[in-house]
């Protein structure tokens, strides 16, 4: 009797280990189903090439910008510009670049869904429309001028990112064949706005001022006479040249080393990590579910270091999609919508397949202190860069030029926003190897901004 009962309670065990298990797998198929349809191996919906066979993907102004042929083949737009414009948005036909449409959102470009699993009516799969706008990506394409980098521009407002291109980049209808170590091709499938990580220069002289205005008092009130360097924990901090007796508002404009390094070492290591860490810069974001690169930041360093890190030199690196929510946020009063990628999705027959709506990041800055940094970056324009370069706009702006090693011409930055309600636009561009930030990326930012304000 003891031996039954102690195997009828052994199969009770197995049989409510077999329902949990029945369970956990109904609630994994219903939530990934699609990624599990959509993974590569699936020859239902991939070629042997490895090529996704159905779906559409469209511009925000309902431009097509790949799709399937008659026969079945993946072809692009008919434009080659903006082919190469759109690449890093669409991906390539052998899904090397992962943070691509094809790759990242094959899920939902396949037609799967729950009732008739990865079938299509009409043999298509679905249609994805992205938020980037075809035409200004050729602008920002063209203005970089076949420099690497990389550009964006995003509505802080609805989180919609309308350019997104990334350099170098190739025709994806005629892809080239690129060997490992040609130096012409470093990164070719790396989209640089979501997926790498770069020296940020002076444009994180931005946060080391977020932390300055909310931890130093008589900040407003001081002078400081810059000589072209300083001694800073023993060694060096230098600037291109002597700038004088400065405030504040000065130094930011001039983008002063030697002000803004003494600075940070004056905040210290702690609140320097805690004011990177509010901004963002150090964690990844999730745009549409593409993971992006998340930055990194040492300033458990020796004075001089410390200093160099509170300028955007040494150790710092961060990934742009990070600083352009961030330059959102101070547009935005401390919040700013998270960017991303995705308009809508629809089946064959127009359906729609998804909800994609605007969410709202973290706190990253004080909202008195935003707009208090909004209006310095705004003299940066008016002092430094020339408002004649931003024709009619609110603009608030601030270069940066990296130093990526002794033999290397640095890295050119501009970053920033548009203080207007019928443009909320926050923007960033990177020319690497380009020189002057302001001179470089300055002008590419120009170009873009000018198109994006007479979309």
């Amino acid at each position: 009797m003891r031996k039954i009962e102690k195997r009828s309670v052994f199969c009770l065990i197995l049989a409510a280990l077999l329902g949990i298990g029945l369970a956990f797998f109904c609630f994994r198929f219903v939530a990934d189903g699609d990624d599990w349809a959509s993974y590569p191996y699936n020859r239902h919906l991939y070629n042997n090439q490895g090529v996704l066979k159905g779906g559409t993907i469209i511009d925000s102004r309902g431009v097509v910008l790949s799709t399937l042929s008659e026969d079945g083949e993946r072809v692009y737009n008919e434009d080659g510009t903006i082919r190469r414009a759109t690449l890093h948005a669409v991906g390539d036909p052998a899904g090397n670049i992962g943070a691509g449409a094809l790759t990242a959102f094959a899920d939902k470009l396949s037609g799967y869904n729950l009732l008739t699993g990865a079938y299509s009516p009409l043999g298509t799969g679905n249609s994805v429309y992205l938020t980037i706008d075809s035409e200004l990506n050729r602008v920002a394409y063209e203005a970089l001028g076949g420099q690497n980098g990389t550009v964006g521009v995003y509505n802080y407002k609805t989180g919609e990112i309308l350019c997104m291109v990334s350099a170098p980049t190739f025709d994806p209808d005629d892809p080239p064949n690129i060997a490992a170590d040609d130096p012409a091709w470093d990164g070719v499938y790396v989209n640089r706005l979501l997926s790498a990580n770069s020296i940020p220069g002076s444009i994180f002289k931005v946060v080391t001022l977020n932390a300055a205005i909310e931890n130093i008092p008589d900040l407003f009130q001081r002078k400081w006479n810059c000589t072209g360097s300083v001694e800073i924990g023993g060694d060096t901090v230098t600037c291109p040249y002597a700038h004088g007796e400065q405030d504040i508002e000065s130094a930011l404009a001039n983008s002063c080393n030697g002000v803004f390094g003494q600075l940070a070492v004056e905040l210290g290591s702690a609140a320097m990590k805690k004011y990177a860490d509010a901004a963002g810069l150090t964690e990844s974001l999730r745009v549409d579910g593409i993971q992006t690169a998340s930055g990194h930041f040492d300033f458990d360093v020796s004075e001089n270091q410390l200093a160099w890190a509170g300028v955007g030199q040494g150790q710092d690196t961060m990934c742009p999609i990070s600083m352009l929510q961030y330059m959102g946020a101070i547009a935005n009063g401390g919040k700013a919508a998270v960017p991303r990628l995705i308009e809508k999705s629809t089946t064959d027959y127009g359906l729609p397949t998804g909800i994609y709506r605007t969410k709202n990041s973290a706190q990253l800055i004080d909202e008195k202190t935003a707009g208090t940094i909004a209006d310095l970056m705004h003299n940066n324009v008016i002092e430094t860069y020339g408002q004649d370069r931003f024709p009619g706009m609110d603009i608030c702006a601030k270069s940066g030029t990296a130093e990526v090693g002794a033999d290397k011409t640095p890295n050119a930055w501009f970053t920033g926003f548009l203080r207007d309600e019928d443009t909320p636009y926050a923007f960033i561009v990177l020319v690497e190897n380009g020189g002057g930030g302001a001179r470089v990326a300055g002008t590419v930012a120009s170009a873009v901004l000018q198109a994006a304000v007479g979309r």
